[in-house]
């Protein structure tokens, strides 16, 4: 495994971080506990140290299940980033979408961020977690009703006090994360980034290297697309996000299916997976800190662990990119 520092945090963590969004069920269809927990041990075997959650990942399902898997590990060598500002319990702030938790009931979710609202997320967090501190603390999603200062400032309150390591934030624009830094030293932003999905690079990627922001990718595997796996014909349950998603429409899946068989020979040739390649071809790019890779059971933790074994060579980097150049325009 390879390890990174957080920008200028003093937080290290393993470049292929356990994204448990799927391991807590909601817009996934269900989950198995066990799996999931299996899943992390397997991952932390392997030296992935660090696990990625947030509140909203089931109701706290998720954060629990996080839980239930440290308690057998040296909490020292963990790295915990969950996340906070996504409210599906009070209606306040600013409203985000109408959904259904895991058993189907109709949900209202709302981002608020104002600090009596983080105080309350931290000790919840806390002890779903089984933990007296959160490595690293973002927040989910912007809340255009509470001013960013205000957000920050409060949870610069819960580093002083010990109960969070370092500040990052998820979805963020760079004016967001420059009206952020006027009040906190920011460690991360988490972004979506995908071979499919690459719109960063033209702000976010240059403003973070520029100021040694880490940048954590989330669904670099697109929601499973680029493993190669899914078939044009694939049906999805209504509760499951890709049933509607513009990348999962039979046309897309035949396209991407075809990208990814340009690649399949190449990755034969490194007794690897089209997903493992993917995944180290996007650590490969300019600015790119962390892989965030979901796992529902031991099986898919390995193979996403055992993507940094796969060496790619510059030339090999430039032959998936331009491979990759002539997919875009037609899934963009």
């Amino acid at each position: 495994m390879e390890y990174i520092a957080l920008g200028n945090s003093g937080l290290q963590v393993s470049r292929i971080a356990f994204g448990s969004w799927a391991a807590g069920g909601w817009m996934w269809g269900g989950t198995e506990q066990n799996d999931a927990v299996g899943a992390i041990h397997a991952s932390y075997d392997l030296g992935v140290t660090s696990i990625d959650t947030a509140p909203i990942y089931g109701q706290g399902l998720s954060e629990e299940i996080v839980g239930e898997a440290i308690k057998s590990l040296p909490r020292d060598k963990v790295q915990i980033l969950t996340k906070f500002g996504m409210r599906w319990d009070l209606a306040k702030g600013d409203f985000a979408m109408k959904t259904k938790d895991n058993s189907g009931h109709d949900l209202d979710v709302y981002k608020y961020a104002a600090p009596e609202s983080i105080m309350k997320e931290v000790e919840d967090s806390l002890r779903r977690l089984g933990t007296d501190y959160i490595d690293l603390y973002q927040i989910h999603w912007p809340d255009k009703t509470t001013p960013i200062e205000d957000t920050m400032a409060a949870v610069q309150r819960l580093v002083e006090q010990g109960k969070v390591r370092a500040i990052g934030v998820s979805n963020y624009s760079v004016e967001q994360m420059q009206t952020a830094e006027k009040v906190v030293n920011l460690a991360s932003n988490q972004v979506p980034y995908s071979m499919v999905r690459r719109d960063i690079e033209q702000d976010v990627v240059p403003y973070c290297l520029e100021h040694n922001k880490a940048i954590l990718a989330y669904s670099p595997m697109q929601l499973g697309l680029l493993t190669g796996k899914i078939k044009p014909s694939q049906h999805f349950d209504a509760s499951d996000l890709r049933a509607t998603h513009r990348l999962f429409t039979p046309e897309s899946v035949t396209r991407v299916n075809a990208f990814l068989d340009k690649l399949r020979p190449m990755a034969e040739s490194k007794s690897a997976t089209l997903g493992q390649l993917v995944l180290r071809w996007t650590l490969a790019q300019p600015g790119i800190s962390v892989a965030l890779v979901g796992a529902r059971n031991a099986e898919q933790a390995v193979q996403n662990a055992h993507a940094l074994d796969v060496q790619l060579s510059p030339q090999e980097i430039d032959f998936i990119s331009q491979q990759l150049a002539q997919l875009q325009p037609q899934v963009a």
